[in-house]
């Protein structure tokens, strides 16, 4: 026998959709699950908020992912890194039109594929973007308290293969959660919810403590470990690599590390916190408590958005490619068609080259 029930351990679409026995939406939104249209003005600035979140998330990611592919100097090892979180985070926000969607009508009415999509897919921004974020930390401590051993482990390659790790290792749950995603009718309305073997409160709670600690705890416990040892080596040592600017790169990117982080951790705790405690008491369904949901579940979305923003104010180089995007220079489209002109003459000799060889056997 199986029992269904909304997961809340998951701050995006999970709880956005519906929920089963112990209310997830009922209890934020209320009205979803039980047929009755939220408040109006509740819905237009949740659609108006997830909007802004989406456009300014999906824009500023792609952006960055498009700036790392583009520009051969942004190819290190950190901005690899960062090419993995903003793809995790382009994913999560593409997902906000379908969740506005379902608030604004009060029923999911895109089928059970897509919600199997959208609740996977928050799942794996959880996981992956927490993971990367790690993986970023151990690799800042490698360079600043190691750097001999950096110039063999820190390689674009490496990154790339440990990112590769991350969405496997985020597919633990991920795949699980897509299988157990399904759509049910419920007070004439459809949910999209995820459907638990009995005894289903049990497996409900055991999946929110595995996501708090496994995608919270241990991640947070790793990163204070590694910037701890930081600060001490930072602290102990004048001079890291010989190389004054070498070491003001190195400080530099090691903070905007640590602020991506942080604000990582400010974003993501309260609906973490929120989880666990409302998987231990009961919360009566009042206005604040509806406020505190909605601006939990927002604070995790918007996380997903100041990434670029972060990049952007924070490192020179993506400041620098950001701004020959959106405002190209002279010199900048000068450069780009001298790239164009010497890719030209090394086809066509190589072309004429591979011609010459070929008469000659002729």
């Amino acid at each position: 026998m199986e029992a269904e029930s909304w997961n809340e351990s998951e701050p995006n679409s999970t709880q956005l959709i519906c929920d089963g026995p112990n209310g997830t939406l009922g209890e934020r939104g209320g009205s979803l699950c039980s047929g009755v249209s939220p408040s109006m003005i509740t819905a237009i600035v949740i659609m108006a908020l997830y909007s802004v979140v989406c456009v300014v998330g999906l824009f500023g990611n792609f952006l960055v992912m498009y700036v790392i592919i583009r520009y051969t100097k942004m190819k290190t090892a950190t901005n690899i890194y960062i090419f993995n979180l903003a793809l995790a985070d382009a994913l999560a926000t593409s997902t906000l039109p379908f969740q506005s969607v379902n608030y604004l009508l009060g029923t999911w009415p895109f089928g059970t594929t897509i919600c199997k999509i959208v609740i996977s897919i928050d799942y794996y921004n959880m996981f992956t973007s927490i993971f990367t974020l790690c993986t970023m930390s151990v690799d800042r401590y490698i360079a600043v308290c190691h750097p001999v051993k950096a110039l063999d482990l820190r390689t674009p390659r490496n990154a790339k293969i440990v990112n590769v790790c991350n969405w496997i290792i985020s597919s633990a749950i991920g795949i699980p959660v897509m299988v157990m995603a399904t759509t049910k009718e419920s007070n004439g309305s459809i949910d999209c919810t995820l459907k638990f073997s009995h005894p289903a409160w049990y497996w409900e709670n055991l999946l929110k403590i595995c996501v708090f600690i496994f995608a919270f705890i241990m991640p947070i416990l790793i990163i204070t470990v590694c910037y701890g040892l930081m600060i001490l080596r930072l602290k102990s040592v004048r001079m890291l690599s010989g190389s004054k600017e070498k070491d003001r790169n190195l400080r530099r990117i090691t903070r905007m590390v640590l602020v991506v982080v942080a604000v990582f951790i400010v974003c993501w705790t309260p609906i973490h916190i929120y989880v666990i405690i409302k998987a231990l008491i009961h919360i009566p369904e009042t206005t604040f408590q509806t406020i505190s949901w909605h601006f939990c579940i927002a604070l995790g979305y918007t996380n997903s958005c100041l990434n670029p923003i972060l990049y952007a104010f924070l490192d020179e180089n993506f400041k620098r490619c950001f701004r020959e995007f959106c405002i190209p220079t002279t010199s900048t489209i000068e450069q780009q068609n001298s790239t164009r002109i010497r890719q030209h003459t090394r086809d066509h000799a190589s072309s004429a080259h591979t011609m010459d060889r070929t008469n000659q056997q002729v």
